[in-house]
Order: C-alpha cells, then structure tokens, then sequence
C-alpha cells in the first residue's frame, strides 16, 4: 500500500502505533495503511507467524514495522512487548485494540429456541459452555482493556489516543452469539468511559464499529463448506441497505480520521458504525 492510494491524506510520521490482531484480515489492513502514511508499526499479534507476515510485507513497501507475539489476556505478555517496542520503535502514541473474535462454543445453532431443543442433537441456549462464553468475553473486553492499561501508560504522557473495535452488533445484538454481543456492547461501553477518563490529559478514546466483513471468525457463520452462502448470509444481505458486505479497505478512511489529531481533535467517546446502513435499517 503507497501513501498516494489512501482515501485520507493524512500523515503519521513518526508516531508510534500498536496494533493488536494485526495478524489478521482486517488489522492488518490497518497495519498497512498507517504504515504508508509514516507510522511506525508494532504489530502484535498471538501468533508471531501472523505479525510477521503483516511486517514483512510492510517493511517491503518501505514503511517500518516489527512483529510481537503477545496474548492480549497476559499482562506479562504485554509488559515484556512493550518493553521490546520501546526500544526498537519508541514510546507508544496510538493503541489499536484489534485483537478479538467469536468462538464456536460461545454459539447457538439456532436463532430461536423452541422446546425440546435441549434435548436434541443441537447447540441450545441451555447448552452453551461456559468456558467458551468466558473465553469470548474475555478476549474482546479484558483484551482491549489490558492492552490499555499496558500501553495508555505512554499514550497520557505524549497525549496520542486509542482506538478500539467494537461491532454494530453492540447496537443490536445478532442472532446465535450472545456472548459475542456482550463482550463488543462492553467494548463500546468502555470507549465512552475511557475516552471520560482520560479527557484531563487530552487523549480521546473511540472506536470503530464495523459491520459485515468476512474474516477467518465469520467463516463458517456466512459460507457452507463449499462456498456457497448460507442463509445467515442471505438474510444479512437483505438487511443492509447497500446490500453486499463490506472491504475491510473501507474501514480505513474513519480510521484514519478518528486517528488524526488534525482532523478529530475535538472528537471522542465515539462509536462510529461501518456497516452500509445494516444499523439504520428496520427491515421494512
């Protein structure tokens, strides 16, 4: 990605930015474009497979970025990450909070409980795992909030911001994944609180929300195993107005708005939905 093709022109030069879940579809893409806009890149990610990739294909575009591995539910791992940041890139000026995502075994398999359904060889809502609903709950709440409290220690001293991802699903929870729901309704519910918190030291804290995109989490909700589209999918496309699913490049324009202190200096404690009218719509 080259600075000239970005929807915004604006300029990170220097800045510091950590990006968690910067392994995948739509956090990398993000990588990528600050990047090209002269950010320094930490891309962080469980697996350091996946940041390397996004790093790699950074660097060969010019642009700088190193790879960390962390578990954003470690705050060990976060400590010794950004200990190595602040040696090879600098003091940290923007938080991304990308790392999150579903689990199968936080999920109904039916939209509507009808009874009996405890009893059958399916997923109820009586029959969701615990574990599974923590794990989810955890990884999209707890894994913006200990990134925070690890990285923000800079962030108040060199006035940057943060920036989280919620869904538009914390608006109206979707069907089958309550606790998915849940945990990104905490994470909108946080940014207001942080961005509150934090106002006496000039960060701001938003978020973005964005609607329908296919990553590796959605997968298998959206696609039968032959790619063909399932009828979640089809439903979802006769919800949203402008009737397709989104790119995540279109994610980076308000990214990169919310981010720039030129442009959003007096913007925060905001939930900004990406979803091609999906929120706006009442189905008739």
């Amino acid at each position: 990605m080259k600075f000239e093709e970005l929807p915004l022109k604006v300029r990170f030069d220097n800045k510091v930015i950590v990006i968690t879940g910067a392994g995948g579809v739509i956090c990398s893409e993000l990588a990528k474009a600050l990047a090209a806009a002269g950010g320094k890149i930490a891309v962080m990610d469980l697996r350091l497979e996946s940041a390397e990739r996004t790093a790699s294909e950074i660097r060969n575009n010019g642009g700088i970025a190193m790879a960390y591995a962390a578990n954003v539910l470690k705050k060990e791992d976060l400590k010794a990450a950004h200990e190595k940041i602040v040696k090879e890139l600098g003091e940290v000026d923007i938080l991304i909070n990308g790392a999150g995502g579903n689990n199968p075994r936080a999920q109904t398999d039916k939209e509507y409980y009808e009874l009996g359904d405890e009893e059958k060889d399916l997923i109820s809502f009586f029959d969701l795992d615990q574990a599974g609903v923590q794990f989810v709950f955890d990884l999209n709440f707890l894994g913006t909030l200990l990134p925070t409290q690890e990285f923000a220690r800079d962030i108040v001293k060199r006035k940057g911001n943060v920036l989280n991802i919620s869904s538009m699903n914390a608006f109206t929870p979707l069907t089958k994944i309550p606790a998915y729901s849940g945990a990104k309704a905490a994470v909108s519910n946080f940014t207001q609180w942080l961005a509150v918190h934090f106002s006496k030291v000039n960060v701001r804290v938003n978020a973005i929300a964005p609607g329908f995109f296919v990553t590796k989490q959605n997968q298998s909700l959206l696609f039968n195993a032959d790619g063909t589209p399932t009828p979640r999918t089809n439903k979802i496309l006769n919800s949203t107005p402008m009737g397709r699913f989104g790119e995540v490049s279109e994610l980076v324009g308000a990214t990169m708005f919310l981010l720039s202190e030129e442009a959003a200096s007096f913007i925060t404690g905001v939930v900004l939905p990406i979803d091609g009218g999906f929120s706006s719509y009442s189905g008739v």
